[in-house]
């Protein structure tokens, strides 16, 4: 497997993890208190991306593979995608779900 080794703390629950990830971001660290040694990028149980220099730019890069791809949201983060992209990032957000607008329009209160 490509996962093996140091890649991402290289033990069998981490590889397990980033198996079963459809689409997200993993972040490596050596404790709770030190910065990241690894920040990387999963889509459909394989590491993308890895030392990627921060977490919004991770963030943006799984953005812009998605796009590219032409890959759809997972059902159970649709939203969370929408919000992420529609109202944070401001693209294409004339066209809003009805719990998104929703949300927006909470937010602007």
């Amino acid at each position: 497997s490509p996962l093996r080794g140091s890649v991402v703390g290289g033990d069998e629950t981490n590889r397990r993890q980033i198996e079963e990830t459809t689409v997200g971001i993993y972040i490596r660290k050596p404790d709770c208190n030190s910065k990241p040694g690894d920040i990387g990028v999963v889509i459909k149980g394989q590491v993308v991306l890895r030392q990627v220099d921060n977490f919004p730019l991770a963030v943006a890069m799984l953005f812009g593979l998605i796009y590219a791809l032409n890959l759809d949201y997972p059902r159970y983060l649709k939203y969370t995608f929408e919000v992420f992209q529609k109202i944070l990032m401001e693209l294409e957000g004339t066209t809003l779900s009805k719990k998104v607008q929703v949300l927006k329009n909470r937010l602007h209160e």
